[in-house]
């Protein structure tokens, strides 16, 4: 009975094939689903296959091709970049080492010629000029009171003491007579007559000392010692002057008109002249630097094979990026009597003949150089686009450039018009397409390309 009951038990559980399947997708859902996966594989390997038979794209670097209209280009013999600096720029520096107690102006103000910039603490500066003041005045009271002499009353005074000692030498005279004639009658001793004689002699030297300090008084000091004292006024005097020139050097001044560059001193910090220090904290050596912006130049490196084509005093026109519609007037000022042998370039100094309040020192300027005779070229030239020269390739006797557009590498041909600095003017080109200046020498027109710095 128990087996029987197991059996049945054990045919419960069993599943029953026959009954219809549930919960799964009906036979056209199957069909799309198998669809779907095949399409996804035969896709990923299609991608892969391409990734794997075809050749990464080429990374390029580009420049934007800049349009110059014959206007600008007449004439021209030579186009360069390069910065605006000050003629004379000046780092205003403290003769003293001393701490700044007040400072006046800001990066960007406009001063003037001896205009007060800073101001150190002077309380030691001031006492030793003090000091060394009032010795002075001591070394020239005593030279005047020797150059003026004895006064009258000094004179008058030694007169008097002369007059009253001759008349006490004359009663001593009349006292020795007296005691000598009573000595020689036995009426004194002798000890009374050598008192008398004495006396007479003390009082004679006396008159002949007053006699001479009467002369002296109406005769004045010596020469030799005024001129001791006028040595000693003199060091005095000068060591008064130094110590004044440290006081002044405690105020710092404009030493030309111009405009603040840069500030580099604050309130409390120490300033010195001997030695400065890059920590924080440590001695400055400069207070604040100023250059006059009405005196401008454009310092240019000029390839060495373009440098035949300039000339002392050449004249030039130049822009800068910030104001490219602003044109100024320019002279080569200074060319360096020297090559830069890394950079096989001469450095050339351009001066601003009509500066205004657009221009800045360190701003990116392009110069053109014009010709010697500018009427006779003007118009000679035509309108182009300027290019590196590294961007154009010789193509089976033709000049060529890479353009970068969609992707691509697509080539144009175009001709040289002039050379430039560093570039060519070329037509061919419209000016602000994408010039490719640095791909692989096998690079041609319809190659797939990446842009270097873009994803």
């Amino acid at each position: 009975m128990a087996l029987d009951t197991k059996h049945a038990d054990l045919q419960g559980l069993r599943i029953d094939r026959s009954a219809p399947p549930t919960g799964e997708p009906a036979g056209w859902a199957r069909r799309y689903i198998v669809i779907g996966i095949a399409l996804v594989a035969v896709l990923s390997l299609g991608t892969l296959a391409y990734r794997l038979l075809s050749p990464d794209a080429p990374e390029v670097e580009i420049v934007r091709a800049a349009a110059e209209n014959s206007g600008d280009a007449g004439g021209s013999v030579l186009t360069a970049s390069g910065y605006i600096v000050a003629h004379h720029k000046i780092n205003v520096n403290s003769k003293v080492t001393g701490r700044v107690a007040w400072i006046g102006v800001e990066k960007g103000d406009h001063v003037k010629e001896g205009q007060v910039l800073v101001r150190l603490e002077d309380d030691e500066f001031r006492a030793q000029y003090e000091q060394a003041k009032g010795a002075a005045d001591n070394a020239r009271a005593y030279l005047e009171e020797l150059q003026n002499g004895s006064r009258p009353e000094e004179i008058s005074q030694a007169q008097h003491n002369l007059d009253e000692a001759r008349a006490t030498l004359v009663n001593d005279k009349i006292t020795l007579d007296r005691n000598r004639e009573l000595w020689n009658q036995g009426v004194v001793s002798k000890q009374a007559f050598d008192d008398a004689t004495a006396k007479f002699d003390a009082d004679q030297q006396r008159v002949n000392s007053l006699q001479k300090g009467f002369e002296l008084a109406k005769i004045g000091p010596r020469q030799e010692e005024i001129a001791r004292a006028k040595g000693a006024l003199l060091q005095a005097e000068g060591q008064a002057a130094y110590a004044k020139s440290w006081l002044d050097a405690t105020v710092i001044r404009a030493p030309v008109t111009g405009t603040i560059l840069e500030r580099t001193a604050e309130k409390g910090e120490l300033v010195t002249a001997q030695f400065a220090s890059g920590a924080e904290g440590g001695p400055q050596g400069q207070v604040v630097a100023l250059a006059d912006l009405s005196d401008l130049q454009v310092e240019l490196d000029i390839a060495q094979d373009d440098f035949a084509k300039l000339s002392a005093k050449q004249k030039a026109v130049l822009s800068v990026d910030a104001y490219p519609d602003r044109k100024y007037d320019g002279e080569i000022h200074e060319i360096s009597p020297e090559a830069n042998r890394q950079k096989a370039t001469v450095q050339v100094k351009v001066q601003i003949l009509n500066p205004d309040q657009y221009l800045r020192p360190e701003m990116n300027a392009t110069v053109k150089f014009l010709a010697d005779d500018t009427k006779k070229t003007v118009g000679t030239q035509s309108s182009g686009v300027l290019v590196p020269s590294s961007a154009v390739r010789s193509l089976g006797g033709k000049k060529v450039v890479l353009l970068a557009f969609n992707g691509k590498a697509l080539q144009r041909e175009v001709q040289v018009i002039s050379q430039r600095s560093g570039g060519f003017l070329v037509q061919g080109l419209v000016g602000g397409e994408s010039v490719i200046t640095t791909a692989p020498a096998n690079l041609k027109d319809g190659d797939k390309i990446k842009i270097k710095g873009q994803s």
